[in-house]
């Protein structure tokens, strides 16, 4: 069996030079081919780093609620791209892609089934005026449109409902999200905000 320490390699030249021990003794480099296990065709990309949310979460307060917050505020301020009666419409500050827009009620009620029957109806009439308005300005291929329902389905924000619409190009995936935990976005999202803004429909607004 093959089952090599960090302290093996420590001083040893290898492809990509010396191979240095920084952690505990101990700390084992093992050769998978011989361990337990079922393979299958996934790639596991291990990220201990979350654990911190895991662990203490990342949930605001009612009163720190980013989507309670934000209609008190400027539209530009907000990121705001348009206001109804029941739910309005900003971006969303940690974009997939650019144009990344979240539809939220300005309720504050976490699950899909509590909002009303209002709310749900300006939800998708605003989905709808977003999609359009984003084919026109980004020139899109297609959508994502979804919503995380609770903390174990990986809602960010749980507690305040809101519809992700997420604009996709044919080639809008890349090694970038992977490998160097980076999203390319060509526009700053004051731009973006400001040219979704100026395309959305008037009477929407009102």
């Amino acid at each position: 069996m093959a089952r090599l320490t960090v302290d093996d390699y420590a001083g040893h030249e290898g492809e990509d030079g010396p191979f240095r021990a920084e952690g505990p003794q101990g700390v084992r480099i093992d050769d998978s081919s011989h361990l337990a296990g079922v393979p299958d065709e996934f790639q596991r990309l291990w990220t201990p780093h979350r654990m911190v949310y895991i662990q203490r979460g990342q949930q605001p307060t009612k009163d720190e609620c980013p989507f309670c917050i934000a209609p008190s505020m400027s539209d530009e301020d907000a990121l705001i791209v348009a206001r109804g009666k029941h739910a309005y419409v900003l971006l969303n500050l940690f974009p997939y892609n650019s144009g990344h827009v979240l539809v939220c009620p300005y309720r504050h009620v976490a699950m899909y089934d509590e909002a009303t029957p209002e709310e749900v109806a300006e939800i998708g009439s605003l989905t709808q005026t977003a999609m359009r308005v984003l084919t026109d300005v980004a020139r899109n291929d297609g959508y994502n449109i979804g919503m995380n329902q609770g903390i174990i389905a990986g809602a960010g924000i749980a507690d305040h409902l809101h519809q992700h619409i997420v604009p996709r190009w044919s080639q809008d995936a890349n090694f970038l999200p992977i490998i160097a935990k980076t999203k390319a976005l060509p526009q700053l999202l004051g731009e973006v905000r400001e040219s979704i803004a100026r395309a959305w429909p008037v009477e929407d607004h009102e």
